[in-house]
């Protein structure tokens, strides 16, 4: 069974939200199995730690899931047109990854969340696809075939799905945004079958 690894980091539920309709896009896929997986806060504070269990939502990743998985996924809200720090930081702890080549010729994909409308998300996406370049990941996007790509008037990119959240992070994800999520997952999860 091919194991497809949802990886976010999600601040006011927007993002978690994305990240369960990409893995019900991915189990639509006979044989496929999607791993929702979340990453702790990080602190300024140096002797700040974090409960090895999550008090709500999906469990923190471990290095070992990212190397087993055969699809890759990486969602974060906006922050300035990047990826929030948490998700940053646990990427920038796989160099064994990088080093034992375990990601290479993966397919991966990347979705986000943003406050408004022009609020970074396409910077935000192609800053994900970095790491996953790096680590010789085939980047996966969404073609203009998935309809509502062209009648979106929320979220919605070729680089992966995104939602506008808005300023006070409560709006619900649209019907075309949560269309996008689950067409990415459905096409990483078809993907991984190929490529396996």
């Amino acid at each position: 069974m091919n194991k497809v690894l949802v990886l976010y980091y999600s601040r006011s539920g927007a993002t978690a939200e994305m990240a369960r309709l990409i893995a019900r896009g991915a189990e639509s896929v006979a044989g496929v199995e999607a791993v929702l997986r979340t990453v702790p806060e990080i602190s300024e504070t140096c002797e700040a730690t974090t409960a090895k269990v999550p008090e709500a939502g999906a469990p923190y990743v471990t290095l070992d899931e990212l190397k087993s998985c055969d699809a890759l996924v990486l969602g974060s809200p906006t922050r300035f047109g990047n990826m929030a720090a948490p998700l940053k930081y646990f990427l920038e702890k796989t160099s064994g990854q990088w080093l034992s080549g375990s990601l290479v010729g993966k397919p991966a994909g990347v979705f986000t969340s943003t406050s408004s409308l022009h609020g970074g998300q396409e910077a935000t996406l192609l800053s994900m696809m970095i790491p996953l370049l790096h680590h010789g990941m085939i980047i996966s996007g969404l073609p203009y075939t998935v309809s509502e790509l062209l009648t979106t008037t929320t979220g919605g990119t070729p680089y992966g799905p995104s939602h506008v959240a808005g300023s006070d992070s409560n709006l619900p994800l649209s019907d075309d945004e949560k269309a996008l999520c689950k067409a990415l997952g459905n096409r990483l999860a078809n993907l991984a079958e190929k490529l396996s």
